[in-house]
Parts: C-alpha cells; sequence; structure tokens
C-alpha cells in the first residue's frame, strides 16, 4: 500500500479545506435529535448536496461526485477536522447508499439515490425488534404477498433517526416457514405509509434520538420496494452491516480531530499524571492505526476485494477507541466542555449499536480465526 498521495490528491484536499472554510457553521447547529436540529442537520445537508459534498465517491448520475474512496477518505479527515456538523443522513449516505449501488435495479438507484444524495429523503435503519437485538436472526416481523404488494405486520424498535425520517430499511420474514437467517428479504418501507406508526422514544435528556415503527398493515409494493433477491435478505444485510462496521459509519477522520483536541487539552494542562500522558499517547498510536488500517482496505477495494468478515474486528477497535479518548479527556479535566461530556456519553453506545461487541468477538472467533461455535 502507498501512502504517498498524487498531485490530484492533495489538490483535493486543498479544495475539500477551502470550501470547509468558508461554509462550516459558525456556531454549533441544534441537537439533530430534536425536529429544529434535525430540520437544520437537512439544510446543512443540502448545501453540502449543491457544492457536490454530499456523498463524495458516488457515482455523478447519483448525486454523487464520482471521487475515489481515498478522496473520501481525504474529504472526511477534512470534515471532521473542521468541526463540521454531524451527519443527519448518515444511515441513508454509508450504510443504505452503497447498499443500493451494489444490490439496486437500475430504477431503484435512480429513484433513490438522488433524493437520498440531496437529503430530500432521510432514512432509518429497521432491524432490531423488542426480542431481535443482538441475535437479528431471530426477527419476527413479517411481510406477507398480496399480488404485487406486500403486507406488513410487526415491531422495530431503536431506529436510529427515525422520530423524524422519511424512509425506513429493515429485513422481513418473506417465507413463513423458515427459520433463523433464512427467508428474510431486504424491504424499503415509506413511514408516511397507512398502516406505519411512528413512536418516538425519549431520552434522558428528553430529545428523541430513536423511535419505535409499528407495522399494522402497510402495503409496499413488491418489485419496487425490495432489494435484491426476495428471501436472500440476510446476505444484503450483511453487506450493509459491512460497510457499518468496516468502513463508512466510522471513518478515521472523526478519531483523528477527536485525539488532536485531546492533544491540546493534554497540552492545558502540562502538570497531568504520566498515566494519563501514556493513555493520550496510546489513543493518537491507536487512532493512527485505525487510519492506516481504514487505508489498507479502501486499496483493497479498489482493487476489487470485498469488506469481510474482519469489519467486526474494525468495529471493535473504533468503539474501544472512542470510549478510551473520551474518558482519557474528562480525567483530563475535559468535563468543563459540553462536547466532551456529549462525546463520552454517545461512546457509551458504540459496543453496542452495529452489532454488540460481544457478537462480534464471536464472529471473529469464527470466521477469521476458525474456532468452533
Amino acid at each position: 500500500m502507498d501512502l504517498t498521495f498524487t498531485e490530484n490528491e492533495q489538490r483535493f484536499r486543498r479544495e475539500v479545506r477551502a470550501w470547509l472554510e468558508q461554509h462550516v457553521p459558525k456556531e454549533p447547529l441544534p441537537s439533530l435529535d430534536t425536529a429544529e436540529g434535525f430540520a437544520a442537520h437537512r439544510k446543512w445537508e443540502r448545501t453540502l448536496h449543491d457544492a457536490g459534498w454530499a456523498a463524495v465517491a458516488w457515482p455523478a448520475e447519483f448525486g454523487g461526485r464520482g471521487a475515489s474512496l481515498v478522496e473520501w477518505l481525504i474529504f472526511e479527515e477534512e470534515y471532521w477536522g473542521a468541526g463540521a456538523p454531524n451527519r443527519v443522513n448518515q444511515n441513508g449516505l454509508f450504510l443504505l447508499g452503497p447498499t443500493l449501488i451494489e444490490y439496486g435495479t437500475d430504477e431503484q438507484k435512480a429513484r433513490f439515490l438522488p433524493r437520498i444524495a440531496s437529503s430530500e429523503d432521510v432514512w432509518c435503519q429497521g432491524w432490531s425488534e423488542p426480542n431481535a437485538g443482538s441475535d437479528l436472526a431471530s426477527l419476527r416481523a413479517r411481510a406477507e404477498r398480496d399480488g404485487d404488494h406486500w403486507v406488513l405486520h410487526g415491531q422495530k424498535t431503536w431506529c436510529s433517526r427515525g422520530a423524524f425520517a422519511d424512509w425506513m430499511f429493515g429485513l422481513f420474514r418473506t417465507d413463513p416457514s423458515s427459520e433463523r437467517h433464512r427467508g428474510l428479504s431486504f424491504i424499503l418501507v415509506p413511514l408516511d405509509a397507512p398502516g406505519v406508526t411512528v413512536r418516538p422514544i425519549v431520552q434522558l435528556d428528553r430529545e428523541t434520538g430513536f423511535a419505535e415503527v409499528f407495522l399494522d398493515g402497510a402495503r409496499v409494493p413488491v418489485e419496487a420496494n425490495t432489494l435484491g433477491p426476495m428471501n436472500e435478505g440476510w446476505r444484503i444485510a450483511m453487506s450493509t452491516a459491512g460497510f457499518e462496521r468496516g468502513l463508512y459509519l466510522r471513518s478515521p477522520g472523526r478519531f483523528t480531530a477527536t485525539v488532536r483536541r485531546l492533544l491540546e487539552l493534554l497540552q492545558r494542562n502540562p502538570d497531568a499524571p504520566s498515566a494519563l500522558r501514556d493513555a493520550v499517547a496510546r489513543s493518537w498510536m491507536d487512532a493512527e492505526a485505525y487510519r492506516l488500517f481504514t487505508y489498507w482496505v479502501v486499496s483493497r477495494v479498489a482493487e476489487g476485494g470485498t469488506i469481510g468478515a474482519e469489519s467486526s474486528l474494525n468495529k471493535i477497535f473504533w468503539s474501544e477507541l472512542d470510549l478510551a479518548m473520551h474518558e482519557t479527556a474528562l480525567a483530563l479535566g475535559g468535563a468543563r466542555e459540553a462536547r466532551w461530556v456529549d462525546g463520552f456519553l454517545f461512546a457509551q453506545a458504540g459496543p453496542i449499536y452495529a452489532g454488540t461487541n460481544e457478537i462480534q468477538r464471536n464472529i471473529i472467533a469464527e470466521r477469521v480465526l476458525g474456532l468452533p461455535r
């Protein structure tokens, strides 16, 4: 892997940096877990889209910039380094979008991708159910065929961005005789359809970052709203999970930007004990290791490779790194700054979302190390 940036890549970095310096909001946007903040973040996404920065690595015909994955990583480093807002449509842009590009029909790509890129449609993820979280294969939500339509029944929960989203992608059991990961289909559901009820989940801070979605006879077209072959939804969802854990959801730019702020905090605390100084050094090394690993993954994908079970190892690493950096920041006195507290609270969920780290360790043992179940 050659880590030397080409002249075009360096020019691309300068262009990104100059644009962000001019356009990143000077004041933080309201929390995207509120109606006001959600609208403000959607407006910011439109600003990105109009300048060609919303879906950097997507084909231009779908609202992207046609950039390479290396250029996408460069964009992410500059984006988070500039302190730009969180991405309100990350489920659509980084999870569903790449899955649509890989598995969608031409009609589905033309219909959905441009509206995701512009955030005209914001998506939530319909994986978890009350009795199917980390053990996703035990899900019970079902889709029954009625002519050209699916009739949906069941409940999804912990739908990130679900309180204000427009659409949900999720897994449904379409073969009633199937068990576990067999007989599932990947279905796209408009949240304003008759028979769909969205109930926001109020958090301790009284904001609504999640929602429950109840499906009581909601109807969606089979051909237009089924992604990939019928009853093969598990395979497609695992591809989505690979994007989530292994590449798109947590780019290294988020962590290199955080560790730079952590170094600044250490410089303001020159009398910090050696244990904390060592923890900062470890955070820097781990953030840089994650950055290098991600560039290696991108190099492999660019050569035709895929993101495999090692994405589980990646997910464990970035989630525990995020938590360790914020714990160190708070120990250095970062509780005086709200961003450290907010980051620490969010990092607590890292070992849970995108598949609990315990489940990821089981996947690593079985598929990477070859150990028996």
